[in-house]
């Protein structure tokens, strides 16, 4: 009990002398109680008092003090506890206290979970920073990765670079980084540039300054430091810094009239944090031949005085080259330090920098004023953004609802898709139609050894395309690869050549003389071509002879994805070249093209709520629980974009095959609009039909009282004084006499005095096509659309015509009258089946995405991929009110004025589309420019089922209404 007592009173009386000596407060507490004390030393002060940044100065070591002023690199993925990386990391935090980190590669959890332990061990608490040029995903991977700063500036929207800013500071702020390095305010004028290249917004100073200051902007708005590089000027080098120490040998006055205007213009702008360079200028400071890093005349006489800057100047990685050639790990930390650095980045050796900078205090090289008034820039950093009220712990539970949602991955898409550039466009090669251009051979000139690089761009293409071959040239190439690439050359039609020529330190940026001797014999046979670098711009001078130059800017998913749509013509053009390329295109160059062919994206691409189309999965899924139909497919067409395409259940109630996004429909009554009212079209747009030409004009049987005035227009207004239907079939199975039959029909009301929809003016008017076109209806819609339009899957007779179709055919039934068993890939329609499955009423087959399609021609009032297929007038005058009976149009449907309608009560008056008795349907919203397609076997397998169809198709298409932001 004794001992016990004395050791109590030994323990307390040791906690009072503790409390009464405050410098060592610090590391006692460490020692007792094995934490840190972030408001120490001066444990009653207010952490955002000046007071407190007092105290800190007079009570921090001065060794603690330098390493504040260090930067170390940390790598933001999973790392053991007892590797060596970890524990080099640790003693670096616990031991030399450096001031922050510089995290390197990573991934989102690893590196939120790193950033925890870091700054649970630290004794102050840590600065974070990170290189974040084009987005978080420059280190991190599964963040939002957006366009190289020259495509930014391509795009001509500064707002672009504004919101590049602003997401990439929403996801870094969310990991629990504070500070960017970016923006990249060099201005690119060397094409020889072998560092900074489409680093940079721009070779003209003016946009550098407009587009970064617009990305400081963004970042600045989330309340992060954006870091403004590489001072005094990085653009006009032709060596890497990385690599070896660049000289630039300009006075200040070009200087000033060039490289300085985007930094003047950052400062001007509230710019906290600026990067030097490891650029020698002997033109400024003839003294010494010194890098910008270490030169005071650079950091001092310039960046100081003359542009009045004040705040936090960070070095470049003092790892690279250009310091460590000629200046070991100390003298480069001094140097910098008396030139006016704050931060030192990444120096290959703290210990010994830290060593060398005490020794330099103590012999009156450096004054600790010096060491402190850097050292207070960082304190009060830490202090105005709250490191020390805070624990500094990323929150990992919100990360999953703040990095790349859809929202940012939406931003991010539309800025690569504004990106590209086309400069050259011979021929009109663009944009690229497969009708013209049957078979494709892409080469992909890569820098590496994968194999693999160029085969997504290969993939996208075959989205878009039936035919494309794939070839590498990389450096795995040899004799064998190349003479095959010579053979197919001779055969194809188009070679697409890919350059995926990089932007890497050190390494050449063109294409190497053997690489460029190859392709110029590819392209001897004076076949079209077309060259797209996704990387170095430049690389279009090594190729000056293809038709067609275009440019992607980076080799990644995004930048692909926005590429290929525009060689197609699936997304508007309308880049600027924001450089010049010496010899072949002024800056400000580019050729604008047009979004006229369908695109395959994703909701968010169109302005859609993905969340609410989940409303259309709960209809779908309910429906075929209830057994409306066995499965479906629905479409969703919005400016241009196939932004929702979905399948549901089964081919059939067996459930053994799935419904797939691609599978093909029976249309039913859809092939009165999709074939024999677009034919018409086509006709009287070339003038060989005529709306009012009669039908006794085609058919003598017509050329009697009353049936003599039936004109077109009154077939397709359903006003002919024809019966709905006649079955015929119960007597008659041939295709002539079936016609005969229907010719000879007797009228059931007068011409023109009602509406009644009927299937049997429709049958005729498919005829009138073959009459007047010399091509029966099948083959003249293939011809003249289907084809042309990339309609792959749209056939009558598809298990005649298309054998590969058959299994991704949905049945429509059972058939137990005329004895044809299941009925699949065969028309359902009786009459159209002894019709020969051609027929004016129905028929055809065919899948969402073509539907999409020919919804998309239509909405661009007949222009598809460039080409116009029907006058914008015509088109208009077919799908308006043209009925004095209710509000069809010619041929096509229209959604009711009054009461329920299968469109949605949610589409606006100018909607019109048709149905399918079999299940399907398509409504065209010209307002809301979109389209929604529901492809269902509801007639399997009988046709009493799928009574409540009209309900569902209402109910999906408001439940896509809905979802417009």
């Amino acid at each position: 009990m004794k001992v016990r007592l004395i050791s109590i009173l030994f323990f307390l009386t040791g906690f009072l002398l503790i409390a009464s000596i405050p410098a060592k407060a610090q590391k006692w507490s460490e020692f007792l109680f094995g934490q840190t004390l972030r408001n120490s030393p001066g444990v009653s002060l207010d952490e955002n008092s000046e007071a407190y940044l007092d105290s800190l100065v007079d009570d921090t070591p001065l060794r603690e003090k330098v390493g504040q002023l260090f930067f170390v690199p940390a790598q933001g993925r999973f790392t053991s506890r007892d590797s060596r990386d970890f524990q080099e990391i640790e003693k670096m935090v616990t031991d030399y206290h450096v001031g922050g980190i510089v995290f390197m590669r990573g991934d989102i959890y690893g590196q939120a979970i790193m950033t925890n332990k870091l700054q649970d061990m630290a004794k102050f608490p840590l600065w974070i920073s990170q290189d974040m040029e084009f987005g978080a995903a420059m280190r991190i991977s599964g963040t939002t990765r957006f366009t190289p700063a020259m495509g930014v500036a391509a795009s001509g929207d500064k707002r672009n670079a504004f919101m590049m800013g602003k997401i990439t500071a929403i996801e870094a702020k969310a990991l629990g980084v504070h500070q960017i390095y970016a923006p990249v305010l060099d201005v690119n004028n060397n094409p020889d540039n072998p560092v900074i290249n489409i680093r940079a917004f721009s070779g003209d100073p003016e946009m550098v300054a407009e587009y970064g200051t617009a990305f400081i902007q963004g970042v600045q708005s989330e309340g992060m430091v954006a870091t403004a590089k590489h001072f005094p000027g990085h653009g006009d080098t032709d060596v890497d810094s990385h690599n070896d120490l660049p000289v630039v040998d300009y006075s200040y006055s070009r200087l000033d009239s060039v490289e300085l205007i985007p930094f003047r213009a950052a400062i001007d702008g509230g710019i906290s944090s600026i990067m030097s360079a490891h650029i020698a200028f002997p033109g400024l400071n003839t003294t010494d031949f010194l890098p910008a890093t270490l030169d005071a005349t650079i950091l001092g006489d310039v960046l100081t005085d003359s542009l009045n800057f004040e705040g936090m100047v960070v070095t470049d990685g003092l790892e690279m080259r250009g310091i460590t050639s000629k200046y070991s790990p100390g003298q480069a930390v001094v140097r910098a330090l008396k030139a006016g650095a704050d931060i030192m980045l990444i120096s290959p050796d703290v210990h010994t920098a830290i060593d060398e900078v005490i020794k330099s205090v103590e012999k009156g090289e450096i004054s600790e004023d010096r060491i402190n008034r850097s050292f207070v820039k960082l304190m009060r950093w830490k202090q105005q953004y709250g490191l020390f009220q805070s624990d500094n712990q990323v929150g990992i539970r919100t990360l999953d609802t703040i990095i790349n949602n859809r929202f940012h991955e939406a931003a991010a898409n539309r800025i690569a898709r504004e990106s590209v550039t086309i400069l050259k466009n011979e021929g009109n090669i663009l944009p690229l139609r497969p009708s013209e251009y049957p078979e494709i051979m892409v080469i992909s000139v890569a820098d590496d050894r994968s194999g693999e690089t160029g085969s997504n761009f290969v993939r996208q293409m075959r989205d878009y395309h039936p035919d494309v071959s794939f070839h590498i040239y990389d450096k795995r190439t040899g004799e064998r690869d190349k003479l095959e690439m010579i053979r197919k050359a001779r055969e194809v039609d188009l070679i697409v050549v890919s350059s995926f020529v990089n932007l890497k330190f050190g390494e050449r940026t063109h294409l190497s003389g053997e690489q460029i001797s190859f392709l110029e014999r590819v392209l001897r046979f004076n076949k079209p071509s077309l060259l797209i670098s996704f990387g170095n711009p430049y690389v279009l001078l090594d190729m000056k002879e293809a038709n067609a130059h275009m440019l992607g800017w980076y080799n990644t998913t995004e930048q692909v994805n926005a590429v290929v749509p525009a060689i197609f013509g699936a997304s508007k053009v309308q880049g600027k070249l924001p450089i010049e390329i010496p010899g072949l295109y002024e800056f400000g160059e580019g050729i604008e093209m047009e979004h006229t062919t369908l695109r395959f994206g994703v909701p968010g691409d169109a302005g859609l709520d993905q969340s609410k189309l989940f409303k259309v999965d709960q209809i779908i899924q309910k429906a075929i629980d209830d057994s409306v139909f066995p499965g479906a497919v629905v479409g969703v067409v919005k400016d241009g974009v196939l932004a929702y395409n979905k399948a549901y259940g089964y081919q059939d109630y067996s459930k053994l095959k799935s419904v797939e996004e691609t599978d093909v429909y029976d249309l039913a009554s859809i092939t009165k609009v999709m074939a024999t009212t677009t034919a018409t079209m086509k006709l009287v747009d070339s003038g060989q039909l005529d709306l009012d030409d009669r039908i006794s004009d085609f058919f003598p049987e017509f050329d009697t009282p009353k049936r003599d005035s039936i004109t077109i227009r009154d077939i397709l207004l359903h006003q002919t004084g024809l019966p709905a239907f006649r079955v015929y079939v119960d007597s008659l199975t041939k295709r002539n006499d079936i016609i005969e039959a229907i010719k000879n029909e007797p009228l059931i009301y007068e011409p023109r005095s009602k509406y009644e929809y009927s299937d049997l003016g429709m049958i005729l008017l498919g005829e009138i096509v073959e009459k007047v076109s010399g091509q029966r209806l099948d083959r003249f819609v293939r011809k003249e659309f289907y084809f042309p339009l990339n309609m792959y899957s749209t056939f009558f007779n598809p298990a005649k015509n298309s054998r590969w179709l058959l299994n991704k055919i949905a049945p429509t039934e059972i058939d137990t009258i005329y004895g044809r068993g299941v009925v699949k890939g065969y028309v359902h329609d009786e009459r159209a089946y002894f019709l020969d499955g051609v027929a004016g009423h129905a028929g055809l087959f065919s899948n969402t995405i073509d539907i999409a399609k020919f919804s998309t021609m239509l909405l661009n009032d007949g222009m598809y991929a460039g080409k116009r297929y029907l006058s914008k007038e015509t088109i208009r005058k077919f799908t308006t009110d043209q009925s004095e009976h209710n509000a069809r149009g010619l041929g096509f449907d229209r959604k009711s004025e009054d009461g329920f309608t299968t469109a949605g009560q949610l589409a606006s008056n100018d909607t019109f589309g048709h149905l399918g008795f079999t299940g399907t349907s398509f409504w065209i919203d010209r307002e809301k420019n979109m389209a929604v397609i529901l492809l269902t076997n509801r007639t399997f397998p009988y046709r009493s089922f799928g009574k409540d169809i009209s309900q569902i198709r209402a109910q999906v298409a408001d439940a896509v209404f809905t979802a417009i932001n």
